[in-house]
């Protein structure tokens, strides 16, 4: 096997799109790390949540590399028929990690169920490949990115050594401003409130706009996402695809069904 074979195959795809600068900012960021292979959608995919595509085609082009040696595919799916289809028809082998992101807004506490970005990297773990999901908590469109460089590097660099817990994949969210450092957190409990106004068109109909925001269920205490974010650290939850309720199993068994 030749030094080329032996680079690891890392497979980058997000749900801003193709062309959003935080999938191009990590793509900067690890170009060097492996053979790249980005396979994103073509168009913005946000809040799509673990959708695939089952009656519709879904068209797939090659797209030209903007960073050396990168493979580049546009998809017109979801982030999760983008993993799909790299995995099963265009990558030469199985990756050895995918990453996901830079998504543009964060995706901690209960926006992880929503999440495309997310939902691409949990796919992958499905897959039975590594994968690490990467946002940061600023939605516009222009906010920079480099100096989330390093931290990327060593968690990237980090999993492909040690490997990940089985049926595990990594949340990882960035705070705005400042980094202090990281934290391995548990995922705060919230809910979205107020998640519709209602508003008139021009011809006096109904339509509804989603203007809500998520708000914390309990104390959260310094071992949550929510308060590592709001404090200045990188949050990073280990996150499993597995959703049984695994200690509230006894207490359903007692209703003896």
């Amino acid at each position: 096997m030749n030094k080329e074979e032996k680079r690891p195959l890392i497979l980058i795809s997000n749900d801003d799109g193709i062309d959003a600068p935080g999938i191009r900012s990590l793509v900067d960021f690890v170009s060097d790390m492996g053979e790249v292979w980005v396979v994103a959608p073509s168009t913005v995919q946000s809040g799509k949540g673990h959708a695939i595509t089952l009656d519709g085609i879904i068209k797939v082009e090659k797209a030209t590399p903007r960073n050396g040696s990168v493979v580049e595919y546009r998809c017109a799916g979801t982030p999760a028929d983008c993993v799909k289809i790299a995995k099963n028809s265009l990558l030469p082998r199985v990756p050895d990690i995918c990453l996901s992101g830079i998504n543009h807004g964060s995706n901690a506490a209960i926006n992880v169920i929503y999440s495309g970005t997310m939902a691409a990297a949990i796919e992958a773990g499905v897959e039975g490949i590594p994968a690490i999901g990467f946002s940061l908590c600023d939605l516009d469109w222009d906010a920079p990115m480099g100096h989330l460089r390093e931290y990327i590097r060593l968690i990237t660099h980090t999993a492909l050594e040690k490997g990940l817990p089985a049926h595990t994949v990594l949340n990882v969210n960035f705070p705005t401003g400042e980094i202090k450092g990281m934290k391995v957190c548990r995922q705060a409990a919230t809910r979205w409130e107020k998640e519709f106004e209602k508003r008139k068109n021009p011809r006096g109909g109904d339509y509804y706009w989603m203007v809500g925001h998520p708000i914390c269920l309990e104390e959260n205490g310094e071992d949550t996402d929510h308060w590592a974010l709001s404090h200045g650290y990188v949050s990073i939850v280990p996150t499993t695809y597995d959703l049984t309720a695994h200690s509230s199993m006894s207490v359903i068994e007692k209703w003896e069904l």
